[in-house]
């Protein structure tokens, strides 16, 4: 992804902001919001101690009543 930026500096040039257009700010939200899920994932899996089949664990929700 391309991102063309614009800065607002203040009176020494110093850059202070950055303005981008609204298209790419919302791309970037969603590409952050991916790696957090990505890592997220990462995690669970290093963490749990098992994991069951999605059929399997919406049989139990259903036989629980759930969901239908």
């Amino acid at each position: 992804m391309v991102i063309q930026t614009e800065y607002l500096i203040d009176q020494k040039g110093k850059k202070k902001s950055v303005v981008l257009p609204i298209r790419n700010y919302v791309k970037l939200l969603e590409h952050l919001e991916d790696m957090e899920d990505a890592l997220d994932l990462k995690k669970a899996k290093k963490d749990a101690k098992d994991f069951i089949d999605f059929g399997k664990f919406t049989a139990k929700l259903k036989k629980q009543g759930c969901i239908q």
